[in-house]
């Protein structure tokens, strides 16, 4: 609003006084009426917050309260102790991974400049500027953050630098004289404004505070920030709809179980504890901590590959990811601006192509660096960016500022004035001094009235203006900055500052633009092949924006080129609806980022948002994944982000996706290895008592199997070596089941074991009972009750132990991937098998257990039934495959 009124309305409007400032009443009634110039900050979560946080699961509810039961009802403490353990476990892994409290509005807080000079009273006070208050009259000068958001009232040659709040790298001319009419203008185009927390590089300035706060642009970014709400990544929902549906079947389960036992006539007290052995079968107690754990791991090796995961569901997310909305400046580009082009003697070429033998290219190179007012050294580069890059131009060439100085001392000049667009030096050259301009091409030209050429002086022709303007044009049309050069000889210092830009001599021009990541283009290239759309989001305009775009083959056509003035008159539906189209927007500000996020969002898509400033902390916490840059981005960006690279590199973005891609195949082949583990125990149990027969496990066998034998091969599954191809595949549907193409795989593998376990239980009591397994007959028989329950309890484990080596894969065969590719998975079948041979062998273990000592005879009729399991997968593998 302030930006389209004029100064003198702004001064009225705030009661204040351009010269004197406010007086000290006035300081302490706005302190009262707007507060403190800073921050409102959310309340972090307390470490007991985030503990909590991690309980909130319904697969964790249903274990508490079948803890609770088996206290309560049976007695069983120890049981109870062990579920408790694996929720402790699954509650603290999750905790400390994510112990670090959201910093983003801290940091914001942070940005702050800690000091603001002021007029107050009619002088000039240094004061915090936590202090400044709407109204103050704020002096500004080269170097200095600007405290609040401020209305010009006067400029001189003022630049600062907003890439931080707007993302356009180029640092803003400012002129306090401009009244601008559109109120729609977006932020990087208010020229007579001055925002919160950007920097001042060059001039200087006095403004108005208009203002502070929550109230400034950089508070509203901290508002969108507190208010946006953590979504569940796509992990999270499946996996809570699989504790519901487990949690509902189990339910079920248990009261049909126990209706048919009590109809039996069993025992109510049995059939209460023979239902909580099968709500027990029925949840995988070790699955939340299992892919909490897979989680962590992923983690571990992504830190290794330069991606550091702040949240642990995020690294299975991205392998979701179809969409990457990335930040153009420091992201896709160096940020930095750098030469890339020039044109002399007619002829227009790459800087690198730049001849020091040419006199004509010689000049130029030695005019855009005697005509700076910044430095850049290997150590140090200050000033404005435009300039360190034509020093840098000059450094490719060992044309070195300082040794050009001495060489030729500046005598005068005439500082670079923005509505000139011009900046002279006079420096010496032995017996003459030339006067060295550069500037806008178009303002240059008219005050020329020779050309240099071939190392000559030849009148300025109107053919030879139209050659620079037209080579001007082609450098512009590939959206660089272009500067004009020219110069004059002259005998003496002693000319009047007037007559100094009168009758120069062009020499050329330089195109600059900061450039693109060189490595980008082969990452944009991998992500088109991986199904995944790169998008491009800037500050910068449309034409530089597509230019880039273009040369990193985003974009091919500038109808996929979209404003941020444009969206502005777009609604959400209508945005939504040409969303498809688009690949590249311009000149946008912060909101529009988070309507384009929730623009792609809203169409099934999952993104990823990349960037590094101020501007981008919204966008990046609505995003699916929001990925920071750690070495060029600000603490903002990190703290709102769910990834941080830590080389700023954007192919690391892409193979976090393939690691991410490659966790959520381990996840899922965990998932399913424990659900078709459990299935087999639902089995056996359930066919058991529907037939009459006695209890082939009890509660404590289960719980067993699922902690410790299942635990350990699930483990080895979820960091199961990589598939070398997942990035030829396009990422999954977030919408599709985590068990899609697996239904078949998981029940006929549940089925499987469990006939196999009762197999084992019916043999068991054939052999050493010599009856039938009816509850009445082996109740007579506890002996043979107990050994036969030992075989069904060793063969549901051994089973359980080949099916892992099965679900490394669901179409390569077994020795076709390696049995000893996963060297994990081996040491897990090792560790259960000794583990289950302490819990038969060592005696107050086995009383524990209810289990018996198995003969020779016994273990080879186990080996037996747990290789069916391997031997029928195979089988169905080749199938498939031939299929």
């Amino acid at each position: 609003m302030y930006f389209n009124e004029t100064s003198e309305e702004v001064i009225k409007k705030f009661s204040t006084d351009s010269a004197k400032g406010l007086t000290s009443s006035q300081v302490k009634e706005h302190t009262e009426k707007y507060g403190l110039n800073k921050l409102a900050a959310k309340k972090p979560k307390t470490t007991l917050q985030l503990f909590f946080a991690q309980l909130n699961d319904i697969l964790i509810y249903i274990l508490i309260v079948a803890a609770v039961l088996s206290v309560v009802v049976g007695h069983e403490i120890g049981d109870a102790i062990i579920i408790g353990i694996v929720i402790l476990v699954n509650a603290f892994v999750g905790m400390i991974q994510e112990s670090k409290a959201e910093k983003a509005l801290d940091a914001l807080k942070q940005l702050s400049t800690p000091k603001a000079i002021v007029k107050r009273d009619g002088e000039l006070q240094e004061i915090p500027s936590e202090e400044v208050v709407p109204g103050d009259i704020v002096i500004i000068d080269a170097g200095r953050f600007i405290p609040c958001d401020i209305r010009l009232i006067e400029s001189a040659n003022l630049k600062i630098e907003e890439s931080a709040l707007t993302g356009e790298s180029v640092p803003v001319d400012k002129n306090a004289n401009s009244v601008l009419q559109d109120e729609k203008i977006s932020l990087g185009d208010k020229k007579n404004m001055a925002f919160m927390s950007t920097l001042a590089t060059y001039g200087r300035g006095v403004g108005v505070a208009v203002a502070t706060g929550m109230d400034t642009e950089i508070g509203k970014i901290a508002k969108m920030l507190d208010e946006s709400e953590n979504e569940l990544t796509p992990l999270q929902k499946k996996l809570e709809e699989l504790g519901k549906i487990l949690g509902i079947g189990a339910i079920v389960i248990c009261v049909f179980i126990f209706t048919v036992g009590v109809l039996q006539g069993r025992g109510f007290s049995n059939m209460f504890m023979t239902a909580i052995s099968l709500a027990v079968a029925a949840i995988p107690e070790g699955l939340a901590a299992i892919v909490t754990i897979v989680l962590a791991l992923g983690v571990q090796r992504m830190i290794k590959e330069n991606a550091i995961i702040r949240k642990l569901p995020a690294v299975e997310t991205l392998g979701s990811v179809n969409i990457i909305c990335s930040d153009k400046t420091g992201t896709l580009t160096q940020n930095k601006m750098t030469v890339v082009k020039f044109y002399t003697d007619d002829t227009l070429d790459e800087i690198s192509k730049l001849n020091l033998e040419n006199k004509g290219h010689k000049l130029l190179l030695e005019n855009i660096v005697l005509c700076n007012d910044a430095t850049a050294t290997e150590t140090s580069k200050t000033g404005d960016p435009t300039e360190i890059a034509l020093l840098e131009a000059g450094n490719m060439f060992n044309l070195f500022k300082e040794a050009l100085e001495n060489a030729h001392k500046r005598m005068d000049e005439i500082p670079f004035d923005s509505d000139r667009k011009l900046m002279t030096t006079v420096n010496n050259y032995g017996d003459n001094y030339y006067v060295m301009t550069k500037g806008a091409t178009d303002n240059l030209l008219n005050l020329c009235t020779n050309a240099y050429i071939n190392g000559e002086i030849v009148p300025l022709t109107e053919e030879l203006k139209n050659k620079f303007l037209k080579a001007a044009t082609a450098m512009s049309d590939d959206a660089l900055r272009v500067l004009g050069s020219a110069f004059k000889i002259v005998p003496s210092t002693h000319i009047e500052i007037d007559e100094l830009e009168k009758e120069l001599t062009f020499i050329g021009l330089v195109g600059m633009i900061d450039p693109p990541r060189l490595e980008v283009k082969d990452s944009i290239e991998l992500c088109k092949q991986s199904g995944i759309k790169a998008i491009m989001i800037t500050g910068d305009h449309k034409n530089t924006a597509f230019a880039i775009a273009k040369e990193l083959l985003i974009a091919d056509n500038i109808n996929q080129v979209i404003a941020g003035a444009e969206l502005d008159s777009m609604n959400d539906q209508e945005l939504a609806n040409r969303i498809d189209t688009l690949r590249v927007f311009a000149r946008v500000s912060p909101e529009h980022k988070v309507r384009i996020v929730k623009a792609f969002k809203s169409k099934g898509n999952i993104v990823s948002m990349t960037g590094d400033g101020v501007n981008d902390a919204p966008s990046l916490k609505a995003a699916d994944i929001g990925v920071a840059m750690g070495i060029t981005g600000t603490d903002v960006a990190k703290g709102a982000s769910d990834m941080v690279l830590t080389d700023d590199n954007f192919s690391t973005i892409v193979s976090a996706i393939e690691e991410g891609r490659n966790i959520f195949n381990n996840i899922k082949k965990s998932v399913v290895f424990l659900i078709s583990c459990n299935a087999g125990e639902i089995v056996s149990l359930f066919l058991a008592i529907l037939l009459g027969w006695a209890a082939p496990l009890n509660a404590t066998h289960i719980l067993w199997v699922n902690l410790i034998t299942d635990s350990f091969p699930a483990l080895a599954l979820g960091v199961d070596p990589g598939d070398k191809d997942v990035m030829k595949k396009k990422p999954r549907n977030p919408k599709d089941s985590i068990f899609k193409g697996s239904i078949f795989t998981l029940l006929f593998n549940g089925v499987l074991i469990g006939l196999l376990t009762l197999a084992a239980f019916i043999y068991g009591v054939h052999t050493y009972g010599g009856a039938d397994v009816t509850l009445t007959t082996v109740g007579d028989n506890p002996a043979a009750l107990m050994h036969a329950q030992t075989l069904a309890f060793v063969v549901l484990s051994g089973t359980q132990l080949v099916h892992a080596l099965n679900m490394r894969s669901e179409n390569k065969s077994i020795f076709k991937v390696g049995i000893f590719s996963n060297m994990y998975m081996i040491g897990a079948i090792i560790i259960g098998i000794v583990l289950q041979l302490a819990v038969i062998y060592i005696a107050p273990i086995a009383e524990i257990f209810k289990v018996v000592p198995l003969t020779l005879g016994d273990w080879g009729f186990v080996l037996a039934l747990s290789l069916i399991v391997l031997v029928l997968n195979e089988i169905m593998k080749m199938f498939r495959r031939n299929k």
